[in-house]
């Protein structure tokens, strides 16, 4: 059994809701190994973009705890939540979150520059974005962009540290299904040759092709193995 990067175990969120409580998360449990990948399928609404953000350090849970590689995250400070976040964990979401006034090589290189790593920034930058296929269009800002270029500049930040986990949100959500499944077979093959493990949210079907575990998130959290 390959080694367990990130576990959640009986996590619980709720957020006020009105006059009561909406429970988003009520015991919900995943494991995730080294290398794997994992889509989560489920409806608006669910709670799949809530586990993502608690698996990524950008929200505490209300009950439970996630621990990455032994290293519970709720006995982490903040400093050393934002190590993780900026060393382990690679993000890409639906609406790309790219910074306007920099270009799209500066996009990419922007986490090894917060974490201080800018010796060899450029090149490695430049590498992936040349995989992703835009090299040339590395020097364009992203409103010079199409959407489908925008997220494969998005792929490529979420890769550049080598991260050991990428939390993907919904993202081919803002793109035209033929521009979304030709961003995520790249991203799937980027993922495959860096080695990372990766959760992706959806509620599109058609984007899990090659996945090794397809979960189906029900209200309330609960995750099961998505039948044949």
């Amino acid at each position: 059994m390959a080694e367990v990067v990130i576990e959640a175990k009986g996590i619980g969120k709720s957020y006020p809701s009105g006059d009561g409580t909406l429970h988003v998360l009520v015991g919900t449990d995943l494991s995730i190994g080294a290398g794997e990948r994992v889509a989560v399928l489920g409806t608006s609404g669910v709670g799949k973009s809530t586990l993502l953000h608690l698996l990524g350090g950008l929200d505490h849970p209300d009950a439970g705890s996630i621990v990455f590689r032994g290293q519970p995250l709720d006995e982490m400070d903040e400093p050393r939540l934002a190590k993780y976040r900026n060393r382990e964990v690679g993000f890409v979401f639906q609406f790309f979150h790219l910074l306007p006034e920099f270009t799209a090589l500066e996009n990419v290189m922007m986490p090894l520059l917060i974490g201080g790593d800018d010796k060899g920034a450029r090149e490695r930058a430049t590498e992936l974005l040349d995989q992703v296929g835009i090299k040339a269009r590395g020097h364009h800002f992203p409103s010079q962009l199409s959407g489908g270029e925008r997220q494969r500049v998005a792929i490529a930040r979420a890769l550049v540290r080598k991260p050991s986990l990428i939390l993907a949100d919904e993202p081919s959500g803002n793109l035209d299904v033929e521009t979304g499944l030709r961003v995520m077979e790249a991203f799937v093959h980027l993922q495959h040759e860096h080695g990372a493990a990766i959760v992706m949210a959806t509620h599109n079907a058609a984007l899990v092709e090659g996945f090794d575990r397809v979960l189906e998130m029900a209200p309330g959290g609960a995750l099961s193995a998505r039948r044949p």
